[in-house]
Formats: C-alpha cells, sequence, structure tokens
C-alpha cells in the first residue's frame, strides 16, 4: 500500500512578515546568537569562500582552502559550517532571503496581491533569472540525494508552489503536482539545457509560463 503525503492546511496568503528560512541554518551554519569575535570569524571565512569561487569558480571551495585563505586551522571551518555543503550553502543564503521575500511579501505579479496562475508564472521566471546566475554555486551546494527534498529552503520554495496550485485548481493533487513543477525548475536541469544544449533562456521561460497555463487551464495571456 502506498504511503499518502501529509495534508497541508489551505492556504492563506502570508500576514505581516513571515520568517524566511536561512540555508546556512538549516545545515548548521548560522546559530541564532553568535558571539561577536565567532560572527567576526564566520564573516571572514565567508569572504574567503566567496574570493574563491570569484577567482577559481565554485569547484575550488573545499574546507582546505578556505581555511587556508582565511589563514585558520580546517577544523575552525568544519565547527563553523559542518561540511562543504553547508559552506556553501551558507553563501547563497542572502540571495535565497531576498528571493523569499519577494514572493512572499514583494509586489505583484510575483508576490501577494495577483491571481494564482499570474504569480506561478513570475514564480518560475524569477527562479529561473536567479537560479542562473548563481548556477555554479547552486549545483556546488546541491544536497545528497537523502537531503535534498527535505531541505528548510527547498520546501519554502516547493510548498509555495503548492499553495499557488490550490488556488488555481484546487480539485488537483497539488502535493505532488508542486514536485513535478519544482522540477522544470532544477538548477541541473538548467544547466544541462542552457549550457549543455545551449538553449536561451527565453525559451525555458517560456516553456514554463506554457506548463503552468497546461497545468491549471489557463488560456495563455499573450
Amino acid at each position: 500500500m502506498s504511503a499518502v503525503l501529509p495534508s497541508v492546511p489551505a492556504p492563506q496568503e502570508p500576514v505581516g512578515h513571515p520568517e524566511l528560512v536561512q540555508l546556512g541554518a538549516a545545515l548548521g551554519g548560522d546559530e541564532p546568537c553568535l558571539r561577536a569575535d565567532a560572527a567576526r570569524n564566520r564573516a571572514r571565512l565567508l569572504e574567503a569562500a566567496a574570493r574563491l569561487v570569484a577567482e577559481r569558480g565554485a569547484e575550488a571551495v573545499t574546507m582546505e582552502a578556505v581555511a587556508a585563505e582565511a589563514r585558520v586551522g580546517k577544523g575552525t571551518v568544519f565547527r563553523r559550517f559542518g561540511d562543504r555543503t553547508g559552506l556553501l550553502t551558507a553563501l547563497l543564503d542572502h540571495s535565497e532571503k531576498k528571493f523569499q521575500a519577494s514572493f512572499l511579501t514583494g509586489p505583484p505579479p510575483l508576490g501577494p496581491g495577483a491571481p494564482p496562475v499570474e504569480r506561478l508564472r513570475a514564480f518560475g521566471c524569477a527562479m529561473l533569472r536567479r537560479s542562473a546566475e548563481d548556477l555554479e554555486l547552486q549545483l556546488a551546494a546541491e544536497p545528497c540525494a537523502p537531503r535534498r527534498f527535505t531541505n528548510p529552503a527547498r520546501s519554502v520554495l516547493r510548498h509555495h508552489v503548492a499553495v499557488l496550485l490550490r488556488q488555481a485548481v484546487p480539485d488537483a493533487d497539488c502535493e505532488l503536482l508542486s514536485h513535478a513543477l519544482m522540477g522544470q525548475l532544477d538548477p541541473a536541469l538548467l544547466h544541462h539545457l542552457t549550457k549543455q544544449c545551449g538553449l536561451p533562456m527565453a525559451r525555458l521561460e517560456d516553456a514554463w509560463t506554457d506548463l503552468v497555463d497546461r497545468v491549471t487551464g489557463t488560456a495563455p495571456t499573450r
């Protein structure tokens, strides 16, 4: 007998200022109240990691390389971030919080105030553009298979898609459908299509809009 996915409460628009999920916090990188010296050390390590990404690419970011760049012991980097994935996701934390704020509290059509289908269209296009900007880092920070779908930041994105789907097509299995739609926005797929297949971003954005329209049975607004 197949497992049944847990139900989610009826969708509500965010009220006030919802707490944004931090990638670093989810993987042990960002404690709520760091001592001043610990906060300085963390910032120093992230600055060192960012320099390595800018100069040599995300593949050059190892715990050893960051320790050498920051002139600290390797154990300091492990204690602060846990592992390489924790370090890389901490680098993505700022852009992740900014993106979450844009669809939770920002202006429509990405933020509240627009019809759900319009918000779905805007969400996918915005996520594609955001992933393209940080693609190398996104790929390097990809969680391992057991953590891929339980990563808190990714769960926020998928849940947002599920909420909008329930508003647009309430009779659909929006939990599973949200996973299917998120697959279209996967950074690894984006890399394959743009870097290996040479497809332009405009085509991927059009494909997302077409997918949303077909899933929701909405007539195109072009």
